[in-house]
């Protein structure tokens, strides 16, 4: 299967086609999949737009509303993951992946599936230290600051990553990992980018996280951008981090090893025996980091790898079993607090909590259950009226207003067949908003092009469809219930009276009853003060 890899898309998609279209009849071969590195920028209105964290001047519409409306439709399957310029409240209504036009699918925070039996995982946006131990608290409309930490890597999607067992053939990401750097032309690469000397020498150059992540799972490919330059790297792995098989013992691989080395000795303690055994060739990730999609920029890259072809000549697409099951059992980790907390590590003292997420069989079985087929349904549809170039035309002069936050349906069906939460829905009920409505304004099957004049009259005349995320009862007991009403029955002995008036009117009714004024009794503090207009009653009792 050939794969074309390109680096940032900013929105270039009618030309990142086009380039892919021209490379096909240049070498009379046949791409099958397209796999995007972030900057996708899936912005389908003007609306969107106001998300994305860039200056005024750089807002851009671009090409993608074609897709999203139906003007265009992606001719190879793409698959893409967030970068740090994005229409975040589309990519926010998909936290678990999902199509944001016919044949453009995004794998979510972070994501695995399975196209024609390679495996494809990724992980979305950029590493900041301060907001990585957080929650996804962020929902639409975003403020300046929520607006950037929205798209920052957060630690449950690492630990998830790191939780998955077997082979990964390919990765994607937005940011490099940390000193990626030493196993490529490190010459050549400051020749190019002479400021990235600094970061280099200072261990700032590239995410942490995702340096670890590359040791964990040791890809066959990493892909990766952001940094606007092709780099290429060979990174060689030590067995000692590869991925076990059992997930029961955390020491398991240690202890194997040593147990090993035992064995081999023998009583005078040579090793004859672990010469006899042939060595095993070390693992290696092929590194690939490319460039934005400008004119005589390094952007795109073919690849040829081996898959399971299908009979019918169409690309398969589906989920991952081991990452649907781990997304069920880390549930209860997700947070949505913008405050620090902590994941589970190994077992200190007498506390015992898992946390070692690698599925097992038992586990896995549960998954086929709930899923018929693990194929990922084609069932996007469109929730809001895509830009209209001719009625649009001044956006840019033009101040626009964030959207309001929606869920978006696709969510809301692999939520509710999974038991897990949408992290927006939660994120709002934790601010003590309404809960946002699942909306579908057009089916995906409408034809925007042919009947673009009924578009925005659809958004008033169609109904709209509110659904709400399945969430467990542990969620809903953090939640904040309004006071209740207690229906109180009226006493029958309790008299009521007028509305107190105002001092200078009433003292002419008070004149025309000739009640005789009385000194003002001082009341102890104890005693409830009687309103003025009932003393004349109480008095007189006493002067009886």
């Amino acid at each position: 299967m050939k794969i074309a890899i390109e680096g940032c898309a900013h929105g270039e998609l009618e030309r990142i086609y086009e380039t892919i279209e021209g490379i096909e009849k240049e070498q009379n071969i046949k791409i099958d999949l397209l796999l995007c590195c972030g900057d996708f920028q899936s912005t389908r209105n003007v609306a969107d737009l106001q998300t994305m964290a860039v200056p005024r001047k750089y807002m851009d519409m671009c090409t993608f509303y074609k897709y999203y409306s139906g003007e265009l439709v992606a001719p190879i399957l793409t698959i893409f993951i967030g970068g740090n310029h994005e229409a975040s409240n589309y990519l926010q209504e998909l936290p678990y992946g999902g199509w944001v036009a016919p044949n453009i699918y995004y794998l979510g925070y972070a994501g695995v599936v399975r196209v024609n039996g390679i495996r494809i995982a990724g992980i979305s946006g950029i590493y900041k230290g301060h907001d990585f131990l957080r929650g996804h608290h962020e929902f639409p409309p975003y403020t300046d600051k929520t607006c950037r930490s929205v798209y920052h890597v957060r630690q449950l999607e690492v630990f998830r990553l790191k939780q998955l067992s077997g082979k990964v053939d390919i990765f994607m990401s937005h940011d490099w990992p940390r000193g990626i750097q030493e196993y490529g032309n490190k010459a050549q690469l400051l020749r190019f980018k002479p400021h990235f000397t600094e970061d280099i020498e200072s261990g700032q150059l590239g995410s942490r996280p995702l340096e670890e992540l590359l040791k964990a799972l040791q890809p066959t490919y990493w892909f990766a951008a952001h940094l606007h330059c092709k780099f290429a790297a060979l990174v060689p792995h030590t067995r000692n981090h590869i991925k076990r098989n059992n997930p029961g013992d955390e020491s398991s691989s240690s202890s194997s090893s040593s147990e090993s080395e035992n064995e081999n000795e023998d009583n005078d303690g040579s090793r004859t025996a672990r010469q006899n055994v042939p060595a095993t060739p070390v693992p290696v990730t092929k590194f690939l980091a490319l460039d934005k999609c400008l004119p005589r920029r390094r952007f795109l890259q073919v690849l040829d790898m081996p898959s399971n072809d299908n009979s019918e000549g169409k690309l398969s697409l589906e989920y991952d079993a081991e990452w649907l099951s781990i997304l069920r059992t880390t549930n209860h980790l997700i947070s949505v607090k913008d405050n620090n907390y902590y994941l589970p590590g190994k077992k200190a003292g007498a506390i015992e909590e898992r946390c070692n997420f690698t599925p097992t069989d038992e586990e896995l079985e549960h998954i086929r259950a709930k899923f018929e087929s693990l194929s990922v349904p084609e069932n996007f549809c469109r929730t809001v009226p895509p830009f209209d170039p001719d009625e649009d035309y001044n956006y840019k002069q033009t101040h626009i207003e964030q959207a309001n936050p929606l869920l978006n349906p696709q969510s809301n069906e692999f939520c509710s067949i999974l038991g897990i939460d949408d992290p927006l829905c939660l994120a709002m009920l934790a601010s003590g908003k309404d809960l946002p409505q699942t909306a579908s304004l057009l089916d995906s099957s409408t034809d925007i092009k042919a009947d673009q004049g009924n578009l925005e009259q659809s958004m008033e005349d169609v109904p709209t469809i509110v659904q709400h995320v399945a969430t467990p009862p542990k969620r809903k007991l953090n939640m904040s219930l309004p006071a209740p009403v207690v229906a109180v029955e009226p006493d029958k002995n309790v008299i009521e009276l007028p509305d107190e008036v105002d001092e200078e009117l009433a003292m002419p009714t008070i004149e025309d009853s000739k009640v005789e004024e009385t000194p003002a009794i001082r009341t102890s503090p104890n005693i409830k003060k009687l309103k003025r207009r009932n003393q004349s009653i109480y008095q007189a009792e006493e002067d009886d």
